[in-house]
């Protein structure tokens, strides 16, 4: 069984693996986001801001919705990806995706506001506090994707008291 799992594993490494594991990659790398040679996770956690600035402004109310499935899926993606890549790859970048979503979710976007909450969630997933940290332990694509989903709860909740207690800041 042993020789059998070495040489699935040699010549998925070789290949490359199936559609799925392509799909994976191409997912879990914010379509192609994450292979830029430097600051994957910054150039990753733009695309947040950006979904926001091109969605019609109705669809803010539904981006609650999106935030789960996108986790679902990044979980997955981020899983056949490591299998591919290693633990944790620069390359995954679904992670800070969701992160930001997390973070602008529920709040009435701006220029302003968006690069606030840019910031404040690139800061909490930079410097994970506790128990954002305790998050990357998680098993398989789990482990790559709560602990943005943590950075971003923090940065949501900084983000709503600069609104609503400082809004001369933003």
């Amino acid at each position: 069984m042993g020789i059998l799992k070495k040489s699935v594993t040699a010549e998925h490494e070789r290949t490359g693996g199936g559609l799925g594991d392509y799909i994976a990659r191409f997912i879990s790398s914010g379509m192609g986001v994450g292979y830029v040679p430097v600051a994957q996770g910054t150039v990753g956690s733009l695309w947040g801001p950006v979904l926001f600035l091109i969605a019609p402004q109705g669809c803010f109310k539904w981006i609650w919705f999106s935030v789960p499935v996108l986790i679902l899926i990044g979980v997955w993606a981020s899983y056949r990806s490591e299998i591919y890549w290693g633990h944790d790859p620069g390359r995954v970048v679904i992670d800070e995706v969701a992160g930001v979503l997390i973070t602008l979710v529920f709040i009435t976007p701006s220029v302003h506001v968006l690069i606030a909450g840019f910031i404040l969630f690139r800061i909490f997933d930079i410097f994970k506090p506790p128990p954002v940290r305790f998050f990357e332990k998680l098993p398989g694509g789990w482990g790559v994707m709560m602990d943005d989903v943590a950075a971003g709860i923090y940065a949501h909740i900084v983000l709503r008291v600069m609104i609503n207690f400082f809004p001369g800041m933003i």
